[in-house]
């Protein structure tokens, strides 16, 4: 049975990050993930929408941070699992047993990249919406180029919503941004973009009703929130539901190990260490008093636990030199 320093399980960018600083001090790492291609949510969700809060970067694509961060992560030897889902974690007298779907595997320690785990979209709470999901609703965006020169309406107030007008906006014909509230919760700045820009804005409103036409369009209509009696009705090629996501961790609540949690994850310390020896969690599968489920933040947390997890099964290891005095 084939045993590692660090079993990292969750391939989104958080993961794929601490792949590669776990290769950077050479350690025995392998990169386990659930689905056939890493990034997690960013590549399925949303690839070409700009990401603001990666440090280096006055914005990045989806689609490139991950091309990058795989790249980054191919520097060193590490193994990559892809289609590999974690059943189980079993905490032994020095390491973890590790099963998944393909077999098992041994690890001194493990890193829980996993995120807040499988996800789904809040859905439009509007009669028939189930029946038009690809045929003019939706609520994911794969591609923009779909919706070049067509007529767009994103449903939605935070910072995901007002992105994706912001994006979308480039392309389409007509861009509009539904939000039941008269204040959109996304970053100022962005918000400020959104004022300035040609997006029309729709609020506070709701839908009521979706009715397909026969020319492929997609009647909306819409009433106030405060006052039922102001209705409209409006035509559009794409509506886009950005409610946010409800994610679940029904995988790893099965493990054998379960470490505290808050909030549906694992309590970490100021080491990135869950209450179990050599289980570590990072990204927006950990939290503590103040944390930021940012990319940039998980980015941060990775030095952090892959450096806490070398000390515990090498304590007489030296501690982490300037990674510019190394040559690649």
């Amino acid at each position: 049975m084939e045993k590692y320093d660090i079993a990292i399980i969750g391939g989104g960018p958080v993961g794929m990050f601490a792949a590669f600083y776990a290769g950077l001090r050479d350690t025995k790492t392998i990169l386990i993930e659930s689905l056939a291609t890493l990034g997690g949510q960013v590549t399925a969700l949303y690839p070409d929408k700009r990401l603001l809060d990666v440090a280096g970067f006055a914005g990045v694509t989806g689609r490139e941070l991950i091309t990058r961060l795989d790249e980054q992560m191919r520097v060193f030897p590490v193994e990559v699992a892809l289609e590999t889902t974690v059943i189980d974690v079993v905490k032994e007298a020095d390491d973890f047993l590790v099963t998944t779907n393909t077999g098992q595997i041994r690890a001194k320690t493990v890193i829980v990249a996993t995120g807040k785990g499988a996800f789904k979209p809040r859905a439009l709470a509007v009669e028939g919406v189930d029946d038009l999901v690809g045929r003019g609703v939706h609520y994911f965006v794969a591609d923009k180029d779909y919706f070049v020169g067509r007529d767009v309406m994103i449903a939605g107030g935070g910072d995901s919503a007002v992105d994706m007008a912001l994006m979308l906006d480039e392309v389409t014909k007509s861009t509009r941004i539904l939000h039941r509230r008269e204040q959109f919760r996304a970053l100022e700045q962005s918000v400020k973009a959104l004022q300035t820009s040609a997006i029309i804005q729709d609020t506070p409103k709701k839908i009521t009703a979706l009715t397909p036409q026969a020319d492929g369009k997609l009647q909306i209509e819409l009433a106030h929130v405060k006052d039922a009696q102001q209705q409209e009705q409006l035509l559009v090629d794409d509506l886009i539901v950005n409610y946010g996501f409800i994610s679940e961790n029904k995988t790893v609540q099965n493990w054998t190990v379960q470490p505290a949690t808050e909030r549906f994850v694992y309590v970490t310390d100021q080491t990135m260490a869950t209450d179990i020896p050599g289980l570590f969690a990072i990204g927006d599968a950990s939290y503590y008093a103040g944390k930021a489920d940012l990319i940039a933040v998980g980015f941060g947390e990775v030095p952090t636990a892959v450096n806490a997890a070398i000390r515990l099964f090498d304590p007489d290891r030296g501690g982490p030199g300037h990674s510019s005095s190394l040559v690649l």
